[in-house]
């Protein structure tokens, strides 16, 4: 008889076999046939090593598992900038990670909107918007009347760093992450510690039962907590704020790392598409940091370089050593999300010598850190995985001035002209209560009024098309009463949740940015622009390999709970990526 080890997954040429051979059987064919294609499969199945044995249990052990798994998150990283820089990059960074690890190159995003808090939740729950919660950085509350930041809890205070950026946990995160499961699995033994230039970037990555959370205060260049963590920073902690990093990182100047000219895969560095930083006349190198924060009162400079990448590494390679992680035969699990890759990007646009820049010195990082990784824990002792939380748009103005697709509306006003059509229409009142990345009715007022709320929002809904712009629209009739299958439709659906999305929800034309400033760029589409990113994973039980089979992000987290025999996080919706098993 045949054992089947139910953490491995059948190449398809064997499903394939097995489906011959059954239909074959229902043709009746002579058993001189049949035992000819059993005696095939048979032989496929020895000679493979996936988890089958032929008259004896598989000899795959359940519990084994790596010493350590690295998650990292690239914010704001395209897929195509692994391909575009590199031949500039070294052979120890992405390059390594490229060859010798499996790399997904059709990975997208499968909701809207790509944002970084949906985007690092749907990463680790394996989950879309519709099921985490987490529909956008900050969404309008109709019970509060105000706005939720995604990562918000006024139920604690700060750890170290300033009391306003203190009020941070993920428990507006509806769903478990794959580290939660990792401490369920180990009865609280696997230690979990996540680290971020941004409080989103950490908190939602390490989950409900994190050992640690920890984010920089721009306030007083600390790397900070909250209580829902610790009620005061361990000491190796305060031993790494008492260096005072950011101000030596800020001490500096920020020249390119290589000769100018040999930027090639950027456009010419003084443009009129980029942020002019404060004291700066054009966004030209070299940038004198030392000069730009002269006078500052905060550190917020640090994450428009570089060089806030270097702090986040800084302090993971701090976290490794003083924590033990990967040494006490328990998993452990590091979420590392570098957010100074967004800020460049936001600031800049995915042309510039200053986004290059900062990919070919963090690539250069990275290969610092996985050696790093080599001696603490061992060569193919941890598990790795890399990927981005979106990627981004080219500065809509670059587009126009290409002839390309692409442009700017702003939702903020096309309400406000709405609202006063709704009054002509419908009686005096404020009946949109907000407008931004979707539009929310006053469900009060319309109640009192004695209105009928869907017809509402169809009128709505079709005032928005009207514009420039906005290429589709759905109403949470639409989202709540229809399951759609493909296009922008499914995209929205995907990222709507029934306890917190709006009333009208839309989508932009392609190339088109919601926004009133023409330099700089931003997300937050479900075109391949926003949705295409990097999906790599490398280390213990990862054989080189790619696969240009169209995968989700939220595969990620079940592809690693298969690697680790762990349980699938409970809002889970993605699938294993079948080939890294094959």
């Amino acid at each position: 008889m045949f054992f089947y080890d139910p953490g491995r997954i059948l190449p398809k040429s064997i499903r394939y076999l097995c489906f011959r051979i059954s239909s074959l059987n229902a043709k009746r064919l002579t058993k001189k046939h049949d035992d000819m294609l059993r005696k095939a499969i048979v032989t496929l199945l020895l000679s493979s090593s996936i988890g089958f044995s032929y008259g004896q249990p598989s000899s795959i052990n359940p519990g084994q598992r790596p010493k350590l798994v690295v998650g990292i998150i690239v914010d704001q990283m395209r897929q195509e900038y692994l391909l575009r820089f590199y031949d500039k990059f070294g052979e120890g960074g992405f390059k390594r990670l490229m060859k010798q690890g499996f790399m997904a190159r059709n990975a997208h995003y499968n909701y809207i909107p790509t944002y970084t808090g949906p985007g690092h939740a749907s990463v680790y729950t394996g989950a879309t918007p519709a099921m985490h919660g987490i529909i956008a950085n900050d969404w309008y509350s109709r019970e509060l009347k105000r706005y939720v930041y995604c990562a918000e809890d006024t139920t604690v205070t700060a750890v170290g760093g300033s009391e306003s950026s203190g009020q941070i946990s993920p428990r507006n995160l509806m769903s478990t992450t794959i580290t939660d499961q990792l401490k369920m699995a180990t009865q609280g033994r696997a230690k979990v510690i996540g680290v971020s230039i941004k409080d989103r970037g950490s908190a939602l990555p390490a989950g409900h039962r994190a050992d640690g959370a920890y984010w920089f205060d721009s306030k007083t260049g600390e790397m900070m907590t909250s209580t829902f963590y610790v009620n005061e920073l361990p000491d190796w902690v305060n031993a790494f704020n008492a260096q005072k990093l950011p101000a030596q990182y800020l001490g500096q100047t920020w020249s390119t790392l290589l000769p100018i000219e040999q930027y090639t895969a950027s456009m010419e560095d003084d443009n009129d598409y980029e942020v002019v930083l404060p004291k700066k006349e054009a966004p030209v190198f070299p940038y004198d940091l030392k000069k730009l924060n002269e006078g500052a009162t905060n550190f917020g400079l640090l994450s428009v370089t570089p060089f806030g990448n270097s702090l986040v590494l800084d302090f993971a390679k701090a976290a490794l050593e003083a924590e033990q992680m990967g040494q006490d035969g328990t998993t452990d699990f590091l979420a590392v999300s570098f957010s100074s890759t967004d800020y460049v990007g936001h600031s800049f646009g995915a042309q510039s010598v200053e986004l290059e820049d900062t990919y070919l010195r963090l690539d250069r990082e990275l290969s610092g850190f996985l050696n790093l990784l080599d001696e603490q824990v061992g060569e193919n002792e941890y598990l790795l995985f890399l990927t981005a939380d979106h990627a981004v748009v080219d500065v809509p103005k670059l587009l126009v001035d290409a002839n390309l697709p692409g442009g700017y509306l702003e939702v903020s006003k096309i309400a406000k002209v709405i609202a006063q059509d709704m009054k002509s229409t419908f009686g005096e009142g404020e009946w949109i209560e907000n407008a931004n990345s979707e539009i929310v009715l006053d469900h009060e007022l319309i109640k009192k009024e004695g209105k009928d709320l869907r017809e509402m929002q169809r009128y709505v809904a079709e005032q928005l098309l009207a514009h420039q712009g906005i290429k589709e629209t759905f109403t949470a009739a639409d989202m709540r009463e229809n399951e759609y299958t493909r296009g922008q439709r499914r995209l929205l659906q995907m990222g709507y949740n029934f306890q917190r999305s709006g009333d009208v929800l839309y989508a932009t034309e392609p190339g088109y940015l919601n926004s009133g400033r023409s330099r700089g760029t931003s997300h937050g589409t479900g075109y391949n622009y926003d949705t295409h990113v990097p999906m790599l994973f490398y280390g213990w039980g990862i054989k080189p390999g790619s696969t240009v089979a169209y995968q989700s992000i939220t595969n990620i987290a079940p592809t690693l709970s298969m690697l680790l025999n762990i349980m699938l996080p409970d809002g889970a919706t993605g699938q294993p990526v079948e080939e890294v098993f094959e």
